[in-house]
């Protein structure tokens, strides 16, 4: 971390700096210069407050030499994390492919779906029994009920299971849950992410609405500094100035990420669009691009949907599309997971 002082700063609150500095455990380096004087901190200055050093009047700036995530940052774990998931390894050399419906909406209609998920080559399965949704009148998911039908499907196929939650008052209903997500609406809920990583679960992060990479990683930062290092980072689109689709996929998001992190990378070509057209060439563009996973969402009958029908792929049109994904997966050198 370096400090640039201003010109006017007096030696008693340069000194008086340096003495609260060293206090975090860092050694302070004075270099005075023509133009100006500055301050090196030597050491871990991940716990170091940005804010608190600006608050001084003698400093003009404060700038970051390292990225402040530790656990996250792939110079201090050069060695990809390779996450088990009920025998589905995530992050290594095979390609994952976790698909079902939007919302959990019927023990049939999810039984079914996952079943035909399963037929045409995913891995996991994904449901969302609590579902955050722009208006409060629109279907909020079966909740609890929603995670007893997910669970009965995993038996049902032999899928491990994804879903999402949305508050600390649910985590004990997710005892069973094979993977946690914590959708873009929640990827700054501090509280909730420090929670999670004091649990020994999976952590499926998405990326938020209008958050930048270094957020993403600063949030996966937050579950991993309370112990738990098995997260998934996912790229889901973000909001920009285009309206012709929900989201903006970030292909270049899963190529820097895999550069910086060494966590495992999903892309969400669902969410990311909004429109199922797109859902099987932005799937492909992930996996050429060095995803880890994919996350589909497939429905039965996407028209009668309870959420989200417009990006909801049918079996039919999923069993296609895998039939693409499994071959460039296998021509990158990554195939996806075989299912038993």
């Amino acid at each position: 971390m370096v400090i640039v002082l201003k010109n006017n700063a007096t030696k008693q609150q340069v000194s008086e700096l340096i003495g609260r500095l060293e206090k975090n455990n860092v050694r302070a380096n004075l270099v005075e210069g023509v133009h100006s004087n500055i301050i090196g901190l030597i050491g871990d200055t991940v716990h170091i407050d940005i804010e608190a050093i600006l608050a001084n009047e003698c400093v003009e700036t404060v700038r970051r030499v390292q990225e402040p995530y530790k656990n996250a940052n792939r110079k201090f774990h050069p060695d990809n994390t390779v996450l088990d998931i009920c025998g589905r390894l995530t992050g290594g050399d095979r390609t994952q492919v976790i698909a079902g419906p939007c919302s959990v909406e019927s023990e049939k209609q999810l039984i079914e779906t996952a079943q035909a998920c399963k037929q045409a080559g995913a891995t996991m399965l994904r449901g969302g029994a609590f579902k955050p949704r722009t208006s409060p009148y629109s279907f909020q998911g079966l909740r609890e009920e929603g995670i007893k039908i997910l669970l009965k499907a995993k038996k049902e196929t032999g899928l491990p299971v994804v879903t999402e939650i949305m508050s600390l008052a649910h985590l004990d209903m997710f005892s069973d849950v094979d993977v946690i997500q914590v959708g873009a609406r929640n990827m700054q809920n501090f509280e909730l992410l420090k929670a999670l990583g004091r649990c020994d679960k999976p952590i499926l992060l998405k990326r938020g609405l209008s958050s930048t990479l270094e957020e993403l990683l600063m949030s996966a930062e937050y579950i991993m500094s309370e112990g738990n290092s098995k997260v998934i980072l996912c790229e889901r689109g973000i909001r920009t100035f285009e309206p012709m689709t929900r989201n903006t996929l970030d292909i270049s998001a899963v190529a820097l990420l895999k550069q910086k992190s060494h966590l495992p990378v999903v892309v969400d070509p669902s969410h990311a669009t909004g429109l199922v057209k797109l859902v099987e060439p932005m799937s492909l563009a992930a996996v050429a691009a060095g995803c880890d996973a994919l996350e589909i969402e497939v429905h039965c009958d996407p028209k009668n949907a309870l959420s989200d029908g417009s990006q909801q792929l049918t079996p039919q049109a999923f069993a296609e599309c895998m039939v693409k994904i499994k071959a460039l997966a296998q021509f990158m050198g990554k195939p996806v997971d075989s299912v038993e």
